[in-house]
């Protein structure tokens, strides 16, 4: 069995990590929230379908060719 002569103490009590990750968090979402502007949805909605269609860009180019041929365009 291991036993440590000396307790080793890593973390300052003197430090409130709570109230310091609080503070941070709110100033990020006042930020987050300062920079909306009125094509925020806009932008959300279109990063979101970069996300689904261009990692998977070639099912999506198949896809996009099969609708084309039943609907007769190509």
């Amino acid at each position: 069995m291991t036993t440590f002569a000396k307790r080793s103490n890593i973390i300052d009590p003197t430090i409130d990590f709570v109230s310091t990750d609080t503070a941070a968090l709110a100033s990020h979402m006042d930020r987050c929230a300062g920079n909306r502007s009125r094509l925020f949805g806009l932008q959300a909605g279109l990063e979101v379908a970069h996300a689904l269609i261009f990692n998977r860009l070639v099912t999506a180019a198949i896809l996009a060719v099969i609708v084309l041929v039943l609907a007769g365009v190509v």
